[in-house]
């Protein structure tokens, strides 16, 4: 039987071995509930350990997927009472504010429920899916079942790796290890670089549009004094669905749509834009 030798891949499966599945299901539980402690390397590391026969690679799977069910299950009911309120919330964390909710809403609008299978892999809808998933009424037994489909997809993909690469898995720490250093000054070199892009890069978007942005009260002047002004809805149909209160007079367009709908904007006053 091969043994994962190196120091630092022993430490962290001498620590999985040791706490077992518990310490996997609770690590699963809170990464699925939104803390930013990826459950990935635990999940490899579990299935390392299965290929060595010190842990099963069966019950590594049920188990993280029963725990991410549960996690998933807690916002889908909170995605009921509070869905904009939770999806809103979950998007201000993202380096992308402003396009983060249309876009895991069209994600969704487009997959529907299927999302649930492949949400897990994509960045950003990890969380967002479940609470969507309850904000516009999926069935709680079609919700269970693709919920369920896509944790054993999520935890099967990694662990499986884990499991027929051990060998390879235990080869990278060791050089992970011997140039430690400075693959982790490079590395938070690359985080720090893209977040300051991200983060440079809207704030110029903003300027720009900064000029063109009118206030509510100032649009509730404008058509209080009888100003001609051609009001555009641009909220994604989840939205409205959630809060079907517009403007007076305003046309919903969604944003993918405005190319089609082009010719039903009049033209004869001030074009006002809104969305979430």
């Amino acid at each position: 039987m091969y043994r994962l030798c190196h120091p630092l891949m022993t430490e962290t499966l001498q620590f999985v071995v040791h706490y077992g599945y518990l310490l996997l299901f609770g690590w699963v539980l809170m990464e699925q509930g939104g803390l930013p402690i990826p459950a990935s390397p635990l999940l490899l590391a579990a299935g390392a350990l299965a290929s060595q026969g010190r842990m099963h690679l069966a019950f590594v799977i049920l188990t993280s997927s029963i725990a991410s069910l549960l996690a998933d299950t807690f916002w889908y009911g909170f995605g009921k009472k509070r869905g904009g309120v939770v999806l809103n919330l979950l998007c201000r964390i993202a380096l992308e504010p402003d396009s983060c909710v249309r876009r895991t809403e069209s994600t969704f609008t487009r997959y529907g429920a299927r999302t649930l299978l492949i949400c897990k892999f994509v960045p950003g809808l990890n969380t967002a899916a479940p609470t969507l998933a309850g904000m516009v009424g999926v069935e709680f037994p079609k919700f269970l079942l693709f919920d369920f489909a896509g944790a054993l997809l999520w935890t099967g993909a990694f662990a499986g790796v884990g499991f027929l690469f051990g060998k390879q898995l235990d080869r990278a720490a060791f050089y992970t290890q011997r140039f430690g250093g400075w693959m982790l000054v490079l590395f938070l070199a690359g985080v720090v670089a893209y977040v300051l892009f991200r983060w440079r890069e809207r704030n110029r978007f903003i300027e720009q549009v900064k000029g063109d942005r009118i206030t509510p009260d100032e649009l509730k002047h404008k058509m209080e004094a009888g100003e001609a002004v051609v009001i555009v809805d641009l909220r994604h149909p989840l939205d409205v669905l959630t809060d079907p209160r517009t403007l007076p007079g305003a046309l919903q367009i969604a944003p993918e749509d405005l190319e089609s709908r082009n010719s039903e904007i009049a033209r004869d006053g001030e074009l006002i834009l809104f969305c979430t």
